[in-house]
């Protein structure tokens, strides 16, 4: 409690200081300004008097009597005295006084800087003749000092009046600048107590999330700044604790799905193992079987020992997708190789299994970095499921779109497609929409779920569709070139 007295004592000692500091430049300015307004009304008087001097040297260089200039001048000028002096201070001329009666004036300030600089002005000094009080303006032309002498009452009251205009203004300013920074110091204030109310919330650790804003200053922008990164770092602690959750939730996942596909290939490998044991028991308890029959059993056994092959070919695959990525090999693959081949193998099936392929890509290399197997699996799994369960004739495999990084494929068949419902599920492991369905015997279930893998593993994604056009389904996949 004393720590947050003496953090509030110090602060209002702070803002009186600034307040303090503020008011005495406030008045530094003002007395400067002061200063420089009078010094402008003394040139501006100076100058007014150095005109006139250049004035009666043009007029002594005319020939014009000097008094009748003086004369001449007095409505404009008003009540100037004028004053000839030569270089030595001997007064040769005065409008007002008898020259030989007046003392050397080369002592005179306003004189000596006129001998010694051009011109000269005394702003206040009694005259030694009639004690009355001028303002002196001295300017040297052709060896001859010409002094013009302003009575100073005259003088000072225009000087004052202005003045006093000046300072009103300036004090009208002082006020209002004044009331402008007790408002701003009053915002301030509050922005360091809503800061404070954060400040307490926040070591309680409570979460905010409708924090009332701070006023429009640099320090609310600060304080809101603040308040928006700790919100910002508690919903990454929220984020960091679901994504934890989701973490164990998707090991608890992968438990469940390697258990369940433990189950799905115990359950698969039942049957071509049953159906190679039943065969080759019939066989051995049955020595006089005919040879067309032995043989027809050893061919079926044969074709279980294919299908048994193939399940535990995907099964590995599989298996090092679900593992990890980082011990697959990469190299350059050419993905019109791919279906060259595949278009090859197609061409040597009976009729019944064949479909013709269309590729837009087959003539030109398409290239890209990745796993050589997977990357086939992808092409076969999906041209052998359109083989078993589509019932097509053409299968047709377009380049959707290339860049430098990425690749996408459109695979395609004009077969007979399936229900809406299965979409979503006919990249799950071992999901058939209808065991009775189709050409050919022998799938295991893995296909589409390899291909999902392989394209996952490529830095894509894969979308399946009807196809509007040709029937069948339609499969959209995305491939990273590097």
């Amino acid at each position: 409690m004393a720590t947050v007295l003496r953090s509030r004592w110090s602060f209002r000692r702070s803002l009186f200081a600034t307040l303090t500091a503020f008011s005495v430049v406030l008045i530094c300015f003002i007395a400067f300004q002061y200063y420089r307004e009078r010094q402008y009304r003394i040139h501006l008087i100076d100058n007014q008097l150095q005109l006139y001097n250049r004035q009666a040297s043009e007029a002594l260089a005319s020939g014009e009597r000097i008094e009748d200039f003086v004369a001449e001048q007095r409505e404009v000028f008003g009540n100037v005295r004028l004053t000839l002096i030569d270089t030595t201070g001997r007064v040769l001329y005065d409008s007002r006084q008898e020259a030989s009666t007046m003392p050397n004036h080369a002592t005179r300030n306003e004189v000596a800087r006129a001998i010694s600089k051009g011109e000269g002005y005394t702003i206040r000094r009694q005259s030694t003749a009639n004690s009355e009080s001028y303002f002196y303006s001295a300017t040297l032309i052709d060896s001859i000092v010409i002094r013009s002498a302003l009575p100073y009452q005259q003088a000072t009251e225009d000087v004052l009046q202005t003045d006093l205009h000046f300072i009103s203004l300036m004090l009208f300013i002082v006020i209002v600048i004044g009331a402008i920074a007790f408002f701003y110091m009053r915002r301030l204030e509050r922005n360091i107590k809503h800061l404070r109310r954060f400040v307490e919330q926040a070591d309680r650790g409570e979460h905010i999330s409708n924090f009332e804003p701070f006023d429009a200053d640099e320090l609310g922008e600060i304080s809101d700044h603040i308040v928006r990164t700790y919100s910002a770092l508690q919903q990454a602690q929220d984020d960091l604790r679901n994504e934890h959750e989701k973490v164990l939730h998707e090991q608890e996942e992968k438990i469940r799905i390697k258990r369940q596909l433990t189950n799905n290939i115990n359950h698969e490998l039942k049957t071509p193992v049953s159906s190679i044991k039943g065969y080759l028991e019939t066989i051995i308890n049955n020595p006089d079987l005919p040879e067309a029959t032995v043989r027809n059993f050893v061919s079926k056994s044969y074709a279980q020992s294919e299908r048994l092959l193939q399940l535990l070919q995907e099964v590995s695959t599989l298996t090092r997708l679900d593992d990890g990525t980082h011990n697959i090999e990469r190299s350059e693959v050419d993905l019109s190789a791919i279906v060259r081949e595949i278009i090859v193998d197609m061409n040597l099936q009976p009729p019944a299994n064949r479909m013709f392929i269309d590729c837009d890509f087959i003539d030109r290399p398409l290239t890209m970095i990745g796993n050589q197997q997977l990357l086939s699996s992808i092409f076969r799994n999906l041209t052998d499921n359109s083989v078993a369960y589509s019932f097509g004739s053409h299968i047709f495999i377009s380049l959707i779109e290339e860049s430098d990084e990425q690749l996408t494929i459109r695979f395609s068949d004009n077969g007979m497609g399936v229900e809406p419902e299965h979409l979503s599920r006919l990249f799950e492991r071992f999901y058939r929409v209808d065991k009775g369905r189709s050409r050919k015997s022998g799938g295991t279930g893995l296909g589409l779920a390899i291909v999902k893998n392989a394209v996952t593993f490529h830095g894509g994604t894969i979308a399946v569709a009807l196809s509007n056009g040709n029937g069948g389904l339609e499969f959209t996949f995305t491939l990273r070139r590097k």
